[in-house]
């Protein structure tokens, strides 16, 4: 805590400087629900001009698809795109669908069902000359169906920059009361001959994981492996969309400190945020996943923009954190705190010279919404903020009382990449934890 003739040294400022007219913007961009009905655990893929949409069955036959010729829709449902399952499978439980296209030109469908013979899902695989079906099914046996770990779900199809082909899945552990895992199993060309033993790439472990992890997509940014799944149970606003990264295909994989999307992040706009699958295409890239809708009776599918800092995803609508102990710091400093974001942050920002510059990235150029969170102990404080060096707008941080943290929102608009957030003592004492940007 800072002695009161401290603070009173630095009271002698300028006026507050005026809100430019450019200054105030629009609020971020939220995701967008591209279909307003239940479409579950989608999986979207553009083949020619028009895009292809898959989905957890719902009702509309085993494979429910939809095609467009934007992400954003408007989206057409077409018929079943499967409409006969393998021999082994029971109807009524087709999840997670995943449809890639062979280099014979024919289109290969990854689906999971309900074993006759086990009781437990498992992975079955279709072929067939259109994205819309209809796939008819390769063999009369699952392509994957381990029992002993409560069987096997979400497949996902990944080629790496080799030309090599790989199945991603999880295994049902949590069907069992058992842990549940990502595993990677390298296939030929044809994506149905399995080549080799599989390789454990993640683990569920953490508390907010609840003992599931699922719902695996691999991607490659440069030189950086980004796995995406989901964890928690799918069943409420607990579910949500996180990553790990590697630098090599079979791992280790390292979890990333916290999920990409959960409801809070998404500030509520989508709740219970999974099943999600990545668009990479040269017009920018995007992250399509569910959320309930209807008060929780339906499952939509939503669509937000997605960028890389540095080879780590950032989805625009969603709160990324920056710490601004971490940022530049000019005649201010650091110090320990309680109860707050990983235990430290910015104080002494008391003089004209004290500022500190904080480095956000923005997925796209626009408006974005700036969450500081803040402690003022003696009135109300004000920081100059700017962006890029341009812009002046004053931030208002309420009276709180000191290590009594709130969060302010701030309305800015950001360059595609990155951008420079300087926070500028103006009036009176506020210290700052972190900023969080979507």
């Amino acid at each position: 805590m800072r002695k009161a003739l401290v603070r009173l040294a630095a009271a002698l400022v300028a006026a507050p400087l005026l809100v430019s007219p450019g200054a105030a913007q629009a609020a971020t961009a939220t995701p967008s629900l591209a279909i307003a009905s239940d479409f579950p655990d989608p999986d979207v893929v553009k083949f020619g001009s028009t895009y292809y949409a898959y989905s957890t069955n719902n009702g509309n036959g085993n494979v429910p698809v939809a095609t467009a010729t934007s992400l954003t829709g408007p989206w057409t449902r077409r018929a079943d795109a499967m409409p006969a399952l393998g021999a082994w499978a029971n109807g009524g439980l087709t999840w997670a669908p995943d449809v890639s296209q062979r280099a014979d030109g024919r289109y290969l469908l990854y689906y999971t069902a309900r074993s006759r013979a086990t009781g437990r899902q498992c992975l079955g695989a279709a072929l067939a000359t259109s994205p819309l079906g209809p796939f008819s099914a390769v063999g009369t046996q699952p392509l994957v169906c381990n029992a002993g770990e409560g069987g096997d779900i979400d497949a996902a199809s990944f080629t790496d920059s080799t030309g090599l082909r790989y199945l991603l899945y999880k295994d049902d552990g949590n069907a069992i009361g058992q842990p549940t895992s990502l595993w990677l199993q390298q296939v030929a060309a044809d994506g149905v001959t399995i080549q080799g033993g599989r390789v454990e790439l993640l683990r569920s472990g953490r508390a907010e994981e609840a003992g599931i992890i699922e719902a695996p997509v691999l991607t490659k940014v440069g030189a950086q492996y980004v796995l995406f799944y989901s964890l928690g149970g799918y069943g409420g606003d607990g579910y949500q969309t996180s990553y790990a990264t590697s630098t090599s295909l079979t791992g280790p994989y390292t979890k990333a400190y916290r999920s990409l999307m959960t409801t809070a992040s998404l500030d509520s706009a989508v709740r219970g945020p999974g099943g999600a699958d990545v668009v990479r295409e040269a017009g920018g890239d995007h992250i399509v996943f569910h959320g309930w809708i209807n008060n929780y009776s339906a499952r939509g599918m939503y669509v937000a923009a997605l960028g890389w800092a540095g080879g780590y995803p950032v989805v625009r609508g969603s709160r990324v954190r920056y710490e601004a102990e971490r940022g530049t710091l000019n005649h201010c400093a650091a110090r320990t705190a309680p109860d707050t974001s990983q235990g430290q942050v910015v104080a002494y920002i008391d003089y004209a010279d004290s500022w500190v510059d904080v480095t956000v990235f923005a997925p796209r150029a626009g408006g974005y919404r700036a969450h500081v969170a803040y402690a003022a102990g003696y009135g109300d404080a004000q920081h100059t903020l700017t962006v890029n060096g341009a812009n002046p707008q004053v931030v208002n941080y309420p009276n709180t009382g000191w290590d009594a943290w709130r969060q302010v929102g701030v309305d800015v608009t950001l360059n595609a990449g990155y951008n420079t957030l300087r926070f500028t003592h103006l009036s009176r004492w506020a210290e700052l934890d972190f900023v969080e940007v979507a």
